[in-house]
């Protein structure tokens, strides 16, 4: 039987550091040993909620022989450096998005992770989920005829209700505000529809509470085809449904609209509900096997990197 690999969660800055921690303990083929963060105080709490050791050299803890690999949820603008010596040290990355504040840093960071051989995979989990699939084989059959429009959206209350933590205002560290972090959801599912070289035509973003960061963005993309691109996001909407709307000269497909919030494909007559696969597996099990089997992990790289660039745009376009 296989040693399952040994993972270190590096630092408790995002949100979702937590989760991935305990996915490297949950999944089979893996083992949580460590936690560092760049604040001892905030990294000690979170090794203790997890019963693992707390690391407070980075360093040291990447220099040790026994770990294989770890999880990146440092604040975005420290990937470059962080991801960089992780690699630099052989140790095989899973990242929280984005993978670098540039494409270009990205590209540095896929470089080397090729030279030295090691596994880098960036956290893109709506595409596994199940409607994902079954959007992507409608798209695949061309039952939706030549594209026209989508609109994905994905918000939450983070900011009015106050439990998104005070770090993630913060310009420089989280390279913007909600467009940055929960955009990347709709962005690369967007790319999915209609392709990773759309490009960005207008970002109307607003701070709605006051943290100098927007918390509240809507960005319009159009792909090479003509289509047009709605990309809706906020930290300020209790109750709005994620939902994915694809519209094309032959049908529409939908995704967490009307009443039962189904998935349903519609050619001329009516809605129909769509058997919606289960979830495959998600980026973080796919990493581990992307370990286990030496496979890069190509698409994966590829749709992060135009999340980054896409991203970038906007906020451009924004600013």
């Amino acid at each position: 039987m296989t040693a399952p690999l040994r993972i270190a969660a590096l630092s408790a800055w995002h949100v979702h550091a937590e989760e991935y921690a305990r996915e490297a303990q949950q999944h089979p083929g893996t083992e949580l040993v460590a936690v560092w963060d760049e604040e001892p105080e905030r990294g000690r709490a979170l090794a203790e909620s997890l019963g693992v050791e707390f690391a407070p050299d980075l360093e040291v803890l990447l220099a040790r022989q026994d770990l294989d690999g770890v999880t990146v949820t440092t604040a975005t603008n420290v990937h470059r450096e962080v991801i960089g010596k992780a690699i630099a040290a052989g140790k095989h990355v899973f990242t929280e998005k984005l993978l670098a504040p540039t494409v270009a840093e990205g590209e540095e960071l896929i470089a080397a992770a090729r030279e030295a051989g090691v596994r880098l995979t960036v956290s893109l989990p709506r595409l596994a989920h199940g409607y994902a699939l079954a959007l992507r084989r409608v798209l695949e059959e061309g039952r939706l005829g030549r594209l026209t429009y989508s609109r994905v959206r994905l918000a939450h209350n983070g900011s009015t209700a106050d439990w998104l933590p005070a770090r993630f205002y913060d310009p420089v560290a989280a390279i913007g505000g909600a467009f940055s972090d929960l955009a990347a959801h709709p962005v690369y599912l967007t790319q999915l529809i209609l392709g990773t070289d759309v490009q960005v035509r207008s970002a109307t973003y607003t701070d709605m509470t006051g943290r100098g960061v927007e918390d509240n963005a809507v960005v319009t993309v159009t792909g090479t085809d003509g289509a047009i691109g709605v990309i809706e996001t906020g930290f300020v909407t209790p109750t709005s449904p994620f939902s994915i709307e694809v519209q094309g000269t032959k049908g529409s497909f939908q995704h967490g609209l009307g009443a039962d919030g189904g998935t349903s494909v519609d050619t001329g007559e009516g809605p129909v509900p769509l058997d919606v696969p289960a979830d495959a597996e998600n980026p973080f099990a796919q990493w581990v096997d992307a370990i286990r089997t030496g496979e890069d992990t190509t698409e994966n790289l590829e749709r992060a990197q135009a999340l980054t660039a896409l991203v970038a745009s906007a906020n451009s376009a924004a600013a």
